[in-house]
């Protein structure tokens, strides 16, 4: 399991409170089937929540200069991501797209899928997340703007309460010249083309 950021609550801790959810659903935790389950569930939390040991700044530290003068929009799309929903711990699956013109200095795409990853790792609103992708590159890179879109499907709309199959939620944050200038929002949107199959 992933380091806990509480190191107060133990892996046997964990357990136990899966034990007690699984006796509050009316199963038998120490029937065959459901002996390992609160271990594999422990350990499953501890991957599907491991942003929370992440610095996503880190990511973004290291930059290069000696791009020949490039200065036109870097568009990574399609960053897939699992995510879990804080109100009520169920699955967001979706795919992120990154833009943003650089000032000067470019960082390694690998970099912009793990700071993705970092904030997906964690509980979640769609809202939120796209908010802290575009501000953490904004803050850190001080490019001349950045565009972020999210795409989303919530298990918790899915699989309980209304549950409505094939519904997508779509978040967008724009900074900078991605905000101000309709040009490059819109450059950006095409390069993207949410929703819409790509050759």
């Amino acid at each position: 399991m992933a380091d806990s950021k509480n190191p107060s609550v133990t892996q046997a801790q964990a357990e136990d409170a899966v034990r007690t959810l699984l006796r509050w659903a009316g199963e038998d935790p120490t029937r065959e089937g459901l002996l390992d389950t609160p271990r594999r569930v422990a350990e499953a939390y501890g991957d599907w929540f491991k942003g929370y040991n992440d610095d996503p700044r880190e990511y973004l530290a290291r930059t290069f200069e000696e791009v020949a003068g490039y200065d036109e929009m870097i568009v990574l799309r399609d960053i897939e991501y699992e995510s879990h929903c804080e109100h009520h711990m169920a699955p967001i699956i979706g795919r992120v797209h990154v833009g943003y013109i650089p000032n000067g200095r470019v960082v390694g795409i690998s970099k912009l899928a793990r700071v993705v990853e970092a904030y997906a790792r964690r509980f979640q609103v769609q809202e939120k997340m796209t908010a802290q992708i575009a501000d953490v590159i904004q803050d850190v890179l001080q490019p001349l703007g950045v565009g972020i879109v999210v795409e989303g499907a919530h298990e918790c709309m899915t699989t309980r309460g209304i549950h409505k199959r094939g519904v997508s939620m779509v978040t967008s944050r724009m900074r900078g010249t991605f905000h101000d200038d309709a040009r490059t929002r819109a450059e950006f949107l095409r390069f993207i083309e949410v929703g819409q199959a790509r050759r």
